[in-house]
């Protein structure tokens, strides 16, 4: 029963993976560019006939699971907007020491990070000094 619900899943949702309309139009018309290290895949138009903008091959990703664009890293991000003419794939971005792994956005999960005061946090608000003076109409 669970093979039937894999097969129907992606004929009636878009949020997980591609709808198979999607699927088959990339299939015929898009070649596959690159993989991420989430796994998404990256495509772009075979020609520049199906075009938005004069010249630039439409380009696509099909998400690994759920649908978010934050899942995006930050090089497939740029050749996916036609900031880098070459994907990562062949070229990739070189990384500097100080920067940190990409992570997606993590609002609304059991992971989100709350700063310091906050209510969801788990510390304890630092109380006040008493160089704070309430406004007074």
């Amino acid at each position: 029963m669970q093979w039937l619900l894999n097969l129907l899943a992606p004929s009636f949702t878009w949020w997980n993976g591609a709808t198979l309309g999607t699927l088959f139009t990339i299939g015929k018309r898009g070649r596959l560019v690159g993989t991420d290290e989430f796994g998404n895949r990256y495509y772009e138009d075979r020609t520049a006939k199906n075009t938005y903008d004069t010249g630039r091959k439409r380009r696509w990703v099909i998400y690994k699971g759920y649908a978010d664009a934050s899942k995006i890293p930050p090089d497939w991000h740029g050749w996916m907007h036609y900031i880098y003419d070459t994907p990562p794939s062949d070229e990739p971005l070189r990384r500097k020491a100080w920067e940190k792994p990409h992570l997606p956005n993590m609002s609304g999960t059991p992971f989100a990070s709350f700063p310091a005061g906050s209510l969801n946090a788990e510390a304890e608000r630092a109380p006040t000094t008493g160089d704070y003076e309430a406004w007074k109409p």
